[in-house]
């Protein structure tokens, strides 16, 4: 990785793939997993956290009883392409989830990943870790929302299989989400947001 977000943790010793689920099943914190490295990952602020609660209840309600399903930061998705094992801020899996080894733990097939942006792995989330999830066979949407600043950028497959990138820089807008043929008012994903001056 070129950007080392989150900081490495466990040393300089590569790890398996077995080794990292085992220390993952016992840790009280998250960590991602690349090419042998164990990752630690740092603890949101307030404003992410707002987001991704607001974003995650609008999300619930639109897909109630629908084919497709949310799912927060505590789901792990697995990219065999690339070995990465990481916690999206919420994972969209439409149809059943699939699983590596069917642990029903590590999620292959997501079809849309929110990742809310901090001001330590912005870069990261949108440069080296756009290209790992790019990987993911079933990946349709890619959509970083800043906890900053009201900004939403949406990344599609197009029909040519190349992404696409719509932006979004004020609360009158609504985000649309193809992928589930849903709109979600800017204003809701930013209420009660309150930033650092």
């Amino acid at each position: 990785m070129d950007i080392r977000e989150p900081a490495v943790a466990y040393g300089k010793r590569l790890f398996t793939i077995d080794e990292y689920l085992a220390i993952e099943e016992a840790a009280l914190e998250k960590h991602e997993y690349y090419k042998g490295e164990i990752f630690a990952m740092s603890g949101p602020k307030i404003p992410h956290l707002t987001i991704a609660a607001n974003l995650f209840t609008e999300l619930g309600i639109r897909l109630k009883g629908k084919n497709c399903r949310p799912y927060n930061s505590d789901m792990r998705v697995h990219i065999k392409a690339n070995t990465l094992f990481t916690y999206p801020d919420i994972s969209i899996i439409c149809g059943e989830p699939e699983t590596l080894n069917n642990d029903n733990w590590n999620v292959l097939n997501p079809a849309v990943i929110f990742e809310i942006l901090s001001p330590s792995t912005k870069n990261y989330d949108r440069g080296e870790k756009f290209k790992l999830y790019r990987d993911i066979p079933t990946l349709k949407e890619y959509i970083l929302v800043d906890s900053e600043s009201v900004h939403i950028e949406v990344f599609r497959l197009n029909e040519s299989n190349r992404w696409e990138l719509e932006e979004y820089r004020t609360q009158e807008e609504a985000l649309y989400v193809r992928t589930i043929n849903e709109t979600i008012p800017l204003a809701e994903i930013y209420t009660g947001v309150k930033w650092e001056v």
